[in-house]
């Protein structure tokens, strides 16, 4: 391929060359790392099974759509309170304590969530069958541009604070050093993810051909270097270590496991708790794959251009997609991970780099899987500082928003329109306002809902409503 070509990047059915292939999928698979391990320690899901679940399930996402749609599925946040809600309802006092002990939910926990999550994947199934039955010109009646956008920008913005809090790491704690305001492990911190942040801003603006495509890949270098430096220079030690628990229940391993552990696989089990609390959080999720497709087709079809070749049609996928997604939860489920969605934060990176190649996300689901069987891997990984990761998180977060304002540019959706500002706003302040007042979750009359989830369901909702003041004026 021409320099030319290297600079403009590939689309969906084009394959770099071996080594540029492994190192784009290498930056695909740090760039899903930081999410996917954030849901497990929170959740109390195994951190080993929760990456090969998210390897897997993206390996079957692009075999189920024909290896047309080039996302990465990964571990979902709109599930957290969904299961943890369920673990405090089903789970015995002895369980609930093992829990906050240890970090880990015991198997029998996991074992029911399993379930729900398996039965949240025909939500999204059903709304795939529905799409391709009457088109995807239908579900832009009720998810119009003005909601994608929107949702979009709410999913990056409502990340923010995990962002900030890990590039700051105020109130953090590290090798048993307390992150506080004016200490040394607080100033080493900060410098290590503004390094990681500058330096990937300029790797992405200045950097030619190859590298040009890697920004993430060496700002993530760039920090990883300066955090060494400080533990060698300074004794400040910011790099971190897998909790024992998270490599102790292993399915199968080799000795002692320090070597190659296999993920500890759980089976589910019938839970009617699971099936209300759960099944229905897949809702959310559907608005926010939709928004994911519009962003792949406009940046798609940006480098389609530039390269004089025709427009790929992604919109057209909508329904494949939405299927895809659903068969990834249960496959997810199966093993014993958690739900989750195609990935912002692998888009973002695709759209940074323009780098949209089907098969850099296949090996980016196989190299999650391998290192979720080999144990030095898995720390090799999971010990890149929080720092570094919070770095990167500020670039990929907001790119996420911005690229749900690419959304409402280029489907010229008009901030002139009364009805596109109120669904606009409403969106904003309901998912933002969820988010940053209540933590997330919106308190409803009885029920907690996720702020993202909420906003989209609002959106779509005030969106319905004011659209029948247009037909009657028709």
């Amino acid at each position: 391929m021409s320099v030319k070509n290297q600079k403009l990047g590939y689309l969906p059915d084009e394959t770099p060359s071996i080594g540029k292939l492994l190192l784009y999928a290498l930056q695909q698979v740090i760039v899903m790392f930081p999410a996917t391990i954030a849901v497990a320690l929170i959740t109390g899901f195994q951190v080993s099974t929760t990456i090969f679940a998210s390897g897997l399930a993206t390996l079957c996402f692009i075999l189920i759509t024909k290896r047309r749609i080039p996302l990465y599925y990964g571990s979902s946040f709109a599930y957290l309170s969904a299961v943890s809600a369920m673990a405090m309802a089903e789970g015995s006092a002895e369980q609930i304590a093992s829990w906050q002990a240890t970090g880990i939910l015991p198997p029998e926990l996991i074992s029911k969530a399993q379930f729900g999550i398996i039965m949240s994947g025909f939500v999204s199934i059903a709304a795939g069958i529905i799409v391709n039955k009457f088109g995807a010109e239908k579900i832009e009646k009720f998810l119009p541009a003005s909601i994608t956008g929107s949702v979009s920008m709410v999913i990056g913005l409502t990340l923010a604070g995990n962002a900030m809090s890990d590039v700051l790491g105020i109130g953090n704690s590290i090798n048993g050093l307390d992150v506080t305001q004016g200490s040394a492990v607080s100033v080493a911190w900060l410098v290590v993810g503004l390094i990681t942040f500058i330096s990937t801003c300029l790797f992405a603006r200045y950097l030619k051909g190859l590298l040009s495509q890697l920004p993430l890949l060496l700002g993530v270098g760039c920090g990883v270097v300066t955090a060494a430096l400080f533990y060698f220079i300074g004794g400040i030690n910011l790099f971190r270590s897998v909790p024992a628990e998270a490599l102790a229940a292993s399915a199968w391993k080799i000795g002692d496991g320090s070597i190659f552990a296999l993920p500890a696989f759980t089976f589910p089990k019938f839970s009617l708790q699971a099936l209300i609390g759960i099944m229905p959080i897949a809702i959310a999720t559907i608005p926010e794959s939709t928004a994911h497709m519009y962003q792949l087709e406009i940046y798609i079809n940006d480098v389609a251009k530039e390269k004089g070749k025709g427009k790929y049609d992604m919109i057209s996928l909508l329904g494949n997609n939405l299927i895809g997604d659903g068969l990834c939860d249960m496959v997810s489920g199966v093993v014993g991970g958690p739900a989750g969605t195609n990935y912002g934060e692998n888009i973002s990176t695709m759209a940074i780099t323009r780098v949209f190649s089907v098969p850099v996300l296949m090996v980016a689901a196989i190299i999650a899987m391998v290192v979720a069987c080999f144990t030095p891997l898995i720390k090799l990984i999971y010990g890149i500082p929080l720092a570094v990761i919070g770095g990167i998180e500020v670039y990929c977060f907001g790119a996420i928003a911005a690229q749900g304002i690419a959304i409402l540019i280029d489907k010229g959706v008009s901030m002139f329109d009364s009805k596109n500002i109120a669904v606009i706003a409403l969106i904003c302040i309901v998912g933002l306002g969820g988010q940053y007042a209540f933590g997330g979750t919106i308190p409803f009359f009885s029920l907690n809902v996720p702020c993202v989830a909420g906003a989209a369901i609002a959106g779509i909702i005030l969106n319905l409503i004011l659209t029948i003041g247009d037909k009657a004026q028709g």
